[in-house]
């Protein structure tokens, strides 16, 4: 499988299923999957993840992009 690293905010659209952490899984590191509903941060890089809200409600910064 073939994971793409979600730094970028042009890589990221709605609709794609992404694997996130969560703010209280940072410590662990564990991924929550989804699919992106909105995408949060602004500006067009983040160094540790573009912030998206999955459709489930959760929010969190993209790890890795699912293709």
């Amino acid at each position: 499988m073939n994971l793409i690293n979600g730094q970028a905010r042009s890589s990221i659209k709605p609709g794609m299923i992404v694997l996130i952490v969560l703010k209280q899984d940072q410590g662990t590191g564990m991924l929550t999957k989804g699919v992106v509903r909105d995408i949060l941060t602004k500006s067009p890089t983040h160094p540790h993840g573009i912030k998206v809200r999955l459709e489930s409600g959760a929010v969190g910064r993209v790890k890795e992009i699912v293709p």
